[in-house]
């Protein structure tokens, strides 16, 4: 549990809260004394909320598609009739489905990663909007991707680029509101095995050819030369969502080894 208490008090909404880096955030905000509402379409949100409540904190569960944004409204809402306010949203929905050259995409995979891992983050801003315009307060961080200069996964990649510039954007657009936007831009992380994979289907080998180019190239486009970790990651979020970081606002951090994206 981490000894500082930046956000006691504060409600926290983390997406995608399930595993991996969302359930790094959704742990160390409560930790830090925030009353967490975890949203995630699948069950297995629960387990974290156990977690955090069996460390004395607060966490409230919403599953929801947040792919719609009918399920982002949901989540909104719940938060609202919970806590009254919602003073922070990390948008951290998103991933690579497949990883192969572009050529190789259907139709309706590039819709699959768009929808995805652009489309959530769109949904979340606008469903927490009006509730942080009333009280003209509020921090929003969208967790983005270094793979904006990437091969093998350009679908994304695109996606990614329209968080960094609806960060910029939605930044300029509600600074005079007291709301501040930022965004993460995550380089390879390591993590454990996902308990719910993002491709149900298993890899062909050329598939885990092109997938280990992807790490090829992640590590060699690092400074560092290699991947980091959920907390050097969640560092990095929970400081943009605090007040530490009271005077940044429209900006994309990478943290990704000197990996600028």
């Amino acid at each position: 549990m981490r000894k500082q208490a930046r956000f006691q008090n504060q409600v926290v909404v983390v997406t995608g809260a399930a595993q991996g880096i969302g359930r790094g955030v959704a742990l160390a905000a409560a930790g830090e004394g925030g009353r967490v509402v975890l949203a995630d379409r699948s069950e297995l949100v629960h387990e974290v909320a156990g977690e955090i409540k069996a460390s004395g904190g607060t966490a409230l569960v919403v599953t929801a598609d947040l792919e719609t944004y009918a399920g982002a409204q949901r989540v909104v809402a719940a938060a609202l009739e919970a806590f009254g306010r919602v003073d922070v949203l990390v948008n951290n929905v998103g991933g690579t489905i497949w990883a192969k050259p572009y050529q190789e995409y259907e139709e309706e995979e590039i819709e699959a990663e768009i929808r995805r891992s652009l489309f959530p983050t769109l949904w979340c801003c606008r469903a927490v909007l009006p509730a942080m315009m009333a009280r003209r307060a509020g921090v929003i961080v969208n967790v983005s991707s270094i793979a904006t200069r990437g091969i093998y996964r350009i679908p994304y990649s695109a996606a990614k680029g329209g968080v960094n510039a609806l960060t910029a954007s939605l930044a300029f657009e509600h600074a005079g509101d007291g709301i501040r936007v930022n965004a993460v831009a995550t380089g390879g992380t390591e993590a454990p095995p996902r308990k719910v994979p993002r491709n149900a289907a298993p890899m062909s080998e050329q598939e885990k050819v092109w997938y280990q180019g992807i790490v090829d190239q992640t590590i060699a486009s690092s400074l560092m030369h290699r991947y980091g970790t959920i907390d050097e990651q969640v560092g990095a979020i929970l400081f943009l969502a605090s007040d530490e970081a009271s005077y940044i606002t429209g900006t994309v951090l990478p943290v990704g080894g000197g990996d600028q994206g």
